[in-house]
C-alpha cells in the first residue's frame, strides 16, 4: 500500500463534499416511490451485468445472478400464496443466498423477518411469534435451534430447510430448483412502494427480549443511498463484511451502499482477529465496516506481516473508542476512519466526516435547521429528562451530558425523519418524548447520554440505565471501561452497576479479560491515579471471555444479575478495600460484611 498522510484533523472541504453527495444521492428516492431496492437491484443487474456483487467463501454472485436468484424466491413466494404484507422469518447465516432470499420475498410485498443466529429458546420463540410469520426459512446449521422450540410455534408456519443436513424440513433450496415456474415479469402480483414496511430487525436484546423494528423499503434505500455518498463507493471498491446480516449495518448498510455504485462485498460470517489480515489483503478489499470492538481485538494482537500491505482507504464505523482510535489508525496505516451514530429504529444520525478522534460525528451548519438535534438534561435517578417549571425540557449548554432527542416530523412531511417504530405499539410509544420544547411537539428518544463541544462535535457518554450514582455522583459505565481498558495488562473490561444492601444508588463493577503480567496492587494503583475515587470500582472479576451480542456488544445484564456472589460464579471476585487501597479476594465472609453493611464502602 502506498504511504499515505494520516487524516487526523479536520478537512471541511472533504467532509462538505461527502455531505452533499450523501444529500444528492438521497434526494430522488421520495420522487419514485414505485422504485425499491429489489427494483433498483435488477437495474444495477443491467448495468454491471457480470461483475461481481457478492463474494463469500461458498459462493458467489455477480449482479445479474443476484438478480436472478432473488427473482427465483420472489417466484417462490408467489407460488406459495404469500399475500401482500405477510412475514416470512429468515434464520441463516452470512452468505450471498441471504440477501437474495429477502430482496425476493420484499419484491413481491412480502417481509421478511432477521433473525439472529445467536438466539436460542425463550428469546428465539419470543421473535418468531412477535412477527407471526407464515413461513420459516432456515439454514440446516440452525435447525436443532428450530426443533428446541418448534412445538410451541404456530400450527400455521411451515418451516423451510436451506442446504444439506436435515430431513425434518422440506428444503427451499430444491424447490427452487425442481419447480415449474413463469416468468415473474408476467406474473400478476401487488408491487410494493417505498412506503410499505419491507423487514423486521431486532434490537440487540441486551436488555430484556428483542423488540422488532419496522423498517420500510424507504429506509433501505435511504441508509444505501446515505452511505454509497458519505463512502465515495467506486466501482472498484471492495468491502470487508464481517458484521451480521441479521443487523442494519451487516446486512443493509454495508452490503447496499457498495452495491448501488457497482462494487463488490466480501462476506465472512464471523469475525477472526488471526485471518483479518489475510483474507483482506487476499480479497483486495479497500474499506472495512467494522464494530469498536473488532478494532480494539485487531491492536491487541501480535503484529501481522500483511497488517500494513492492505489496499484499504477507508474503515466506517461506530463504537471506536477515543483510546483506540489512534493506535488503529496509526499502526495498520488507514488513510481514513468514518465514525458515525445511527440505530435501526431512531431518526437521528450523526457522521464524523472530519475525522475528530473520539467523536461520533456533528451536524453542518448548513444543514442545522433541517436535522432536529437535541440534548435535553437527564435525571439519572429517575431515569427522565429534566423538566422546568412550565414543564418543557431543558436544552445541555456546551460540554454538558444529556440524553440526545430527534424532533419527529408531522405526518405528510419529510420520510425521512420518520420514527417507524415497533411491532408493539407500547414499545414504541414509549420512545417517544412529547412536549419537549412546546406543547404538542414530539421527539424520538435515543436512550443514550451524550455532550456536545463548543464546534458542535458530539461525543457518545453512555447508554440511559448505565451511567449509575454512587456517593451523589453519577459514574459512566462506557468512561469507566475506557479508562481501564487503557491501562496496562487488561484486553477487554465491561464495567456495570450493582447494588449493595443499605447502601443509595448503586456500586461500580468491572469484569475484564487480562493478560498473563496482569497485577492487581499496579491495577489499583493506576485506578486511583486516572478516577476520582467514587468511579473506581468496588468489585473486580477476572474472566478468560466476556461473552457479547452478535453485534459485539457487551452482554451486560447477565453479568450484573450474576452480581459478586462469590458462590455465584466460579469467576475470581475481588473487592475494592478502602482502607488497605488494594483488591482483595472476595470471599464468603468479606461478602458477608458487604451485605450486614458492617465494612465501609
Amino acid at each position: 500500500m502506498g504511504s499515505s498522510k494520516l487524516s487526523q484533523g479536520s478537512d471541511s472541504d472533504a467532509a462538505r463534499k461527502a455531505w452533499v453527495r450523501a444529500l444528492e444521492n438521497t434526494a430522488p428516492i421520495a420522487k419514485n416511490p414505485a422504485v425499491t431496492l429489489p427494483v433498483t437491484i435488477d437495474t444495477l443487474a443491467d448495468r454491471f451485468a457480470t461483475a461481481p456483487a457478492l463474494l463469500s467463501e461458498r459462493q458467489k454472485l455477480t449482479y445479474r445472478e443476484l438478480a436472478e436468484r432473488s427473482k427465483q424466491y420472489s417466484l417462490w413466494a408467489l407460488e406459495q400464496g404469500l399475500s401482500f404484507g405477510s412475514v416470512v422469518c429468515l434464520l441463516m447465516p452470512n452468505c450471498p443466498e441471504y440477501l437474495a432470499i429477502w430482496l425476493g420475498i420484499t419484491r413481491v410485498g412480502g417481509i421478511v423477518s432477521l433473525l439472529n443466529t445467536n438466539l436460542l429458546g425463550d428469546a428465539l420463540l419470543h421473535a418468531i411469534n412477535i412477527v407471526s410469520p407464515v413461513h420459516l426459512i432456515v439454514d440446516a446449521q440452525f435447525a436443532d435451534s428450530i426443533d428446541g422450540v418448534a412445538p410451541r410455534l404456530s400450527q400455521k408456519l411451515r418451516i423451510w430447510s436451506h442446504g444439506q443436513g436435515t430431513g425434518r424440513f422440506a428444503r427451499i433450496d430444491e424447490e427452487l430448483e425442481s419447480s415449474a415456474r413463469l416468468d415473474l415479469a408476467n406474473s400478476e402480483y401487488r408491487r410494493p412502494t417505498i412506503f410499505d414496511r419491507a423487514l423486521y430487525i431486532y434490537t440487540s436484546g441486551t436488555t430484556g427480549l428483542p423488540k422488532a423494528a419496522n423498517v420500510s423499503h424507504f429506509r433501505l434505500l435511504q441508509w444505501s443511498h446515505w452511505f454509497a455518498g458519505m463512502l465515495d463507493i467506486r466501482p472498484d471498491d471492495r468491502m470487508y463484511n464481517c458484521l451480521p446480516m441479521y443487523h442494519s449495518v451487516g446486512g443493509v448498510v454495508a452490503i447496499g451502499s457498495t452495491l448501488l455504485n457497482g462494487g463488490a462485498v466480501v462476506l465472512r460470517e464471523r469475525f477472526s482477529a488471526s485471518r483479518f489480515w489475510d483474507e483482506v489483503v487476499e480479497s483486495g478489499c479497500t474499506i472495512f465496516q467494522y464494530i469498536g470492538e473488532l478494532c480494539r481485538y485487531l491492536i491487541n494482537t501480535k503484529p501481522h506481516p500483511k497488517e500494513k500491505q492492505h489496499c484499504l482507504r477507508l474503515a466506517c464505523g461506530n463504537g471506536l473508542a477515543a483510546s483506540v482510535w489512534t493506535e488503529f489508525q496509526n499502526r495498520f496505516q488507514i488513510p481514513k476512519i468514518l465514525e458515525f451514530y445511527a440505530a435501526t429504529e431512531g431518526n437521528l444520525s450523526l457522521y464524523n466526516c472530519e475525522g475528530r478522534v473520539g467523536s461520533i460525528g456533528r451536524i453542518p451548519s448548513f444543514l442545522g435547521q433541517r436535522l432536529s438535534t437535541a440534548l435535553v438534561e437527564f435525571d439519572v435517578a429517575s431515569g427522565e429528562p429534566v423538566r422546568n417549571e412550565a414543564g418543557l425540557c431543558v436544552r445541555c449548554s456546551a460540554d454538558q451530558v444529556g440524553e440526545a432527542i430527534a424532533k419527529i416530523p408531522q405526518e405528510g412531511t419529510s420520510a425521512a425523519g420518520r420514527f417507524e417504530g415497533y411491532t408493539d405499539e407500547a414499545a414504541s410509544e414509549a420512545k417517544i418524548l412529547r412536549n419537549v420544547f412546546a406543547p404538542g411537539d414530539a421527539w424520538f428518544r435515543t436512550g443514550d447520554l451524550m455532550r456536545r463541544d463548543e464546534q458542535g462535535f458530539f461525543y457518545f457518554v453512555d447508554r440511559v440505565g448505565d451511567t449509575f450514582r454512587w456517593k451523589g455522583e453519577n459514574v459512566s459505565t462506557t468512561e469507566v471501561a475506557a479508562t481501564i481498558c487503557a491501562s496496562p495488562d487488561v484486553l477487554e473490561a465491561v464495567v456495570y452497576g450493582v447494588a449493595i444492601p443499605g447502601t443509595e444508588g448503586r456500586a461500580g463493577m468491572a469484569a475484564i479479560v487480562a493478560d498473563e503480567n496482569f497485577d492487581l496492587i499496579r491495577f489499583h494503583a493506576y485506578l486511583l491515579e486516572h478516577l476520582p475515587e467514587y468511579a473506581c470500582p468496588m468489585f473486580l472479576r477476572i474472566l478468560a471471555t466476556i461473552d457479547v451480542t452478535g453485534t459485539f456488544k457487551w452482554k451486560k445484564q447477565d453479568l450484573s444479575r450474576e452480581s459478586y456472589d462469590p458462590d455465584g460464579v466460579a469467576d475470581p471476585i475481588y473487592f475494592n478495600d478502602l482502607i488497605r487501597r488494594t483488591f482483595v479476594r472476595l470471599d464468603n465472609a468479606i461478602y458477608e460484611s458487604i451485605l450486614s453493611g458492617k465494612l465501609r464502602l
